[in-house]
């Protein structure tokens, strides 16, 4: 085991070597391979490129070499032709800490059978007075940053469990399905309805809270939001305007976000369709997770 497998523990380094092809007599070597390609992309500014940063996208596309440089490259274009996303992207900036306050998103204490973090959110506690959808966005990008610095959820990733119960038409009408589109479409989506069965197949009730028919307490929106405020979480990897001329696209026009396949999102049906094989398959990542 080499320095950068440090944290894992002794079953996520066997899964890692079984599932994601990960070799610690070659981890060296691949990571310089993947950023061996970064001389390809000159219109792309890779404002990280160290070891443990290569590493999750290696871990996200299961140690193939091009794909994982592919995702690295979409990573920072996407931030790059989206400046507006990421200023301020901490978590004391007034949107983003309003919206997490509001439980946008919210963590579960413990982490599922698979390993995974479970995050939830309740899209009725929307307070469009205070913050708006891109805000919600913005929480929702940021925590998930926070929690890939994690080497066992590289490893394992994530589950997010939206509950659109009570969700007003007055809120609902802020969502335009370009804005629907960026939020999820770089989720696998699992559909639940009323009928809890089917979550309760993905996530045992055990480590859920009442709300989705668990064992737990209720659940306390405010706990992620205290641990990202806390440790003043923010991202530092923010372009400068000024050194970039290529104009910056509204947050609503067409992006790029694609398929985290070791994440899994629960929603209602009535707001979206299951995709079928084909659109999963040709989905593309949002973020290095996986």
């Amino acid at each position: 085991m080499t320095h950068l497998q440090a944290g894992l523990s002794p079953e996520t380094l066997e899964k890692a070597r079984l599932e994601l092809n990960e070799n610690p007599d070659t981890l060296h070597q691949d990571i310089q391979e993947v950023r061996d390609m970064v001389i390809t992309r000159p219109d792309i500014g890779f404002l990280r490129t160290d070891d443990a940063f290569i590493l999750r996208f290696l871990r996200a596309r299961k140690f193939h070499h091009f794909e994982a440089f592919r995702l690295l490259a979409q990573y920072f274009e996407y931030r790059q032709q989206n400046l507006d996303m990421f200023k301020s992207f901490k978590a004391t900036d007034p949107g983003i800490k309003q919206a997490l306050k509001d439980g946008f998103p919210g963590g579960l204490a413990n982490l599922d059978h698979y390993g995974r973090k479970i995050l939830v959110l309740f899209a009725a506690n929307w307070d469009q007075s205070r913050y708006t959808l891109v805000d919600i966005l913005r929480a929702i990008l940021l925590s998930l940053e926070a929690m890939i610095e994690d080497p066992e959820l590289q490893v394992n990733g994530f589950v997010l469990i939206i509950d659109w119960s009570n969700f007003t038409f007055k809120q609902a009408s802020k969502l335009t399905p370009s804005m629907l589109r960026l939020a999820i479409e770089g989720l696998q989506i699992f559909l639940h309805g009323n009928n809890l069965n089917s979550l309760h197949q993905l996530i045992h009730p055990e480590i859920l809270p009442s709300e989705f028919g668990g064992m737990l307490p209720p659940y306390d929106m405010g706990t992620w939001a205290r641990t990202l405020l806390d440790h003043e979480y923010d991202d530092d990897s923010e372009y400068n305007v000024d050194s970039y001329t290529m104009p910056v696209k509204e947050v609503e026009k067409e992006l790029s976000p694609k398929s985290m396949k070791r994440s899994q999102s629960v929603v209602d049906p009535t707001v979206l369709k299951r995709m079928d094989k084909n659109e999963e398959e040709n989905m593309q990542p949002l973020l290095s997770l996986d």
